[in-house]
């Protein structure tokens, strides 16, 4: 089992990244809107199955390398640290929109849908860096192979219950919160700044982090 205090701040983190607009956050509400929640939640399965996939991948990959190579770590790490920051960026620089802008979208049949969520979620790079090069942060090396693996096991688990918890309120929410957004940017502009300074919080604190 991940210690405590690494198991309560890679939830945060997963928390920050799932609420960071994304492929799969843009899919999910386009959807919602414009074919109604049932699809978006249908839509959000096969997002909840590439988490999986990638879950279990990650796991056993992220075992090997810990423990083959000294400097895994490190390079995660700082890796990591950089694409957060780039991230921070996306959500403040000028110019940036809102995933909840409206865009017409033909109907899928429930099949479909599954389908592109799914297929949505596994291009989706920033849950390729999430696993690759934040959830090692969260890891003890010293475990040994079954340590390293049953952590990435439950951490991986950790992330995809708050991700499909808060996509799917998104995805129900959705019409709403587009609605009450239509008229008030400065809510936009809040909430990309919030995200930006959590996302850089983040950085720093797995720049500066010790090798456990």
């Amino acid at each position: 089992m991940p210690e405590t205090a690494n198991l309560v701040a890679f939830g945060f983190v997963a928390l920050g990244m799932v609420l960071t607009p994304g492929p799969n956050m843009v899919y999910l509400i386009s959807r919602s809107i414009c074919q109604g929640r049932r699809a978006g939640l249908i839509s959000l399965g096969g997002v909840a199955l590439g988490f999986v996939v990638y879950m279990l991948c990650a796991a056993l990959g992220i075992t090997a390398l810990l423990l083959a190579v000294p400097f895994a770590y490190d390079a995660l790490r700082f890796g990591g640290a950089l694409y957060l920051l780039w991230l921070a960026w996306q959500a403040v620089k000028p110019g940036g929109h809102s995933p909840f802008q409206v865009r017409a979208l033909p109907a899928d049949r429930p099949a479909r849908l599954f389908t592109m969520g799914f297929v949505t979620n596994l291009f989706n790079p920033k849950i390729a860096v999430m696993y690759l090069s934040l959830l090692p942060q969260f890891i003890t090396p010293a475990a040994g192979h079954g340590g390293v693996l049953a952590q990435s096991l439950v951490l991986g688990t950790l992330q995809i219950a708050i991700s499909v918890a808060v996509n799917a309120l998104i995805a129900i929410m959705a019409g709403s919160i587009a609605a009450f957004l239509a008229g008030r940017p400065l809510w936009l502009v809040a909430q990309r700044w919030l995200m930006g300074t959590v996302l850089t919080a983040l950085a720093w604190r797995m720049a500066t982090e010790a090798r456990r």
